[in-house]
Order: structure tokens, then C-alpha cells, then sequence
């Protein structure tokens, strides 16, 4: 009886053990995701305020009535340039994904922070579209559905495990109608695109945080420091291109342009 109370204690200790580990690994994920959306913001502020001016004399082309775009602002957002900045962030997730076994947990979490500043930089050209209280508005919109949705997905008993296919077959599907849409400019097409969009990444965020949590309990007892910070850093990338995607499709639908 009492080897069965002892190892009774020792069960719940272990379990103990195991839910504060979670605790903290998820905060690792929200804590870096969090700095990479602060470092994002920073860029596309930053660079937005480099590439336009009000000044003519220091102009190379117009913007808008009364906004003009500087030399930098030419070469990112009217040139060949700016299909590199475009489609750069993307190349950069396929890479992180390859090499990351390689990488250091400290060489990771540098590459991402790389990757928030020049998702930045690609971003930026929103502030040229939307107006900067609209940009606002609609992140405090997104954060606060991302945070539910993401509560939801950590809290729920609900497995969601089978969603994942569906929601990648969606995403796979987003892009493909948004490469056709460049070509046919269609209104119609662009706010179905956003409409889906939103649910697809709604989704994604409560699909992703479950799996996240469920990852670490599947390896917590291995112990591998290392290869804990390196699954938080993934996570927080995972979490992260949820909440940009879930942003950019509620601007499309919410934003009010210029």
C-alpha cells in the first residue's frame, strides 16, 4: 500500500512536472512570436517612412495627391525589387525548414527575427493602401480573434488533428485563386479569396496551437533541451504566419484605403 501511495505521489509529481514545462513552452512560443510581430511592425514603419515623401524635389514618382515616393520607395515597390521582397519571406520559411536541424536553438531564433524584419519590409507597402488608423483597427481585430482562437485550440478536449490536411488543401487552394486573380483583377474573386482566407487561417491558428501542445507533451519526457527551444521557435513561426495571414485578409476585407 504504501509503495502504491508513493508511487501515486511520484505519478502526480510527474504530471506536475509536465504541465509547468507546457506552461512555459508555450509562453517560449507566444513570448517569440510576440517580439517577431513587434520587429515586423517596427520595419514596415520604418521602411514605409523612408520610401515616401511630401516633397516633389525629392521625388521620383507619385503615390497619391500630395505623396510622393522616394528613391527607395522606387526601387521597392516599382521595380523588379520588389518581386524579390515579395516572395524572399517565403523562400526563407522553406529554408528555415531545411536547415533548422542544423541550427543552433540560438541560430534559429536569429533567423526568425531575420525573417519578421524582412516580412516587414514586404509589408510595408500596406501603409501605402490602407489608412494608418484602418491598419490599427484591424490588428487589435486580429489580435483579439487570435488570442480566442488560440485559447480555444490549447483549451479544447476537442481533437482537431484531422483538420490539418483540409486547412493545408485550403491554403493550397487561397494561393492558386490568388495567382488566377492577378491576371482577371476581379473584385468579386478577391473578396471571396479574403472571405475563405479568414476561416482558413482561423483554423489554422486553433489547429496549430493544439498540435504545438501536443508535440511537447508527445517529447517532454525526452528531456532534450535543445531540441525543445528549437520546437518553440517553429511553433512561434507556425503561430506567427497564422496571425499575419488571419491580419492581411481582415485588412482586405475591413481596411479602408487610401
Amino acid at each position: 500500500m504504501a509503495q502504491f501511495g508513493t508511487a501515486g505521489i511520484g505519478a502526480r509529481a510527474n504530471a506536475a512536472d509536465i504541465d509547468a514545462g507546457l506552461r512555459a513552452h508555450m509562453n517560449k512560443v507566444y513570448g517569440t512570436m510576440s517580439v517577431g510581430l513587434v520587429i515586423t511592425a517596427i520595419a514596415a514603419w520604418a521602411i514605409a517612412g523612408l520610401a515616401v515623401t511630401d516633397d516633389p524635389t525629392n521625388a521620383t514618382a507619385m503615390v497619391r495627391d500630395g505623396v510622393y515616393l522616394t528613391s527607395l520607395g522606387t526601387a521597392i515597390y516599382s521595380s523588379f525589387l520588389k518581386y524579390i521582397i515579395m516572395f524572399a519571406p517565403l523562400a526563407m520559411v522553406f529554408a528555415f525548414g531545411a536547415v533548422v536541424n542544423r541550427l543552433s536553438a540560438a541560430a534559429a531564433q536569429l533567423f526568425f527575427y531575420a525573417f519578421a524584419s524582412l516580412m516587414g519590409v514586404s509589408l510595408s507597402s500596406i501603409l501605402l493602401i490602407y489608412t494608418g488608423g484602418s491598419v490599427v483597427q484591424v490588428f487589435l481585430i486580429t489580435a483579439a480573434s487570435f488570442a480566442g482562437l488560440s485559447l480555444w485550440g490549447y483549451t479544447t478536449k476537442k481533437d482537431i488533428s484531422g483538420w490539418g490536411s483540409f486547412l493545408m488543401m485550403g491554403v493550397i487552394g487561397l494561393i492558386i485563386a490568388s495567382v488566377v486573380n492577378i491576371f482577371l483583377g476581379s473584385s468579386a474573386l478577391q473578396f471571396a479569396i479574403s472571405a475563405v482566407g479568414v476561416l482558413i487561417f482561423a483554423g489554422l491558428t486553433a489547429y496549430d496551437t493544439q498540435d504545438i501542445k501536443n508535440d511537447y507533451l508527445q517529447h517532454a519526457h525526452m528531456g532534450d533541451s535543445e531540441w525543445l527551444a528549437k520546437s518553440a521557435i517553429m511553433g512561434a513561426l507556425r503561430l506567427y504566419m497564422d496571425f499575419i495571414n488571419l491580419f492581411i485578409m481582415l485588412l482586405q476585407l475591413l481596411g479602408n484605403r487610401e
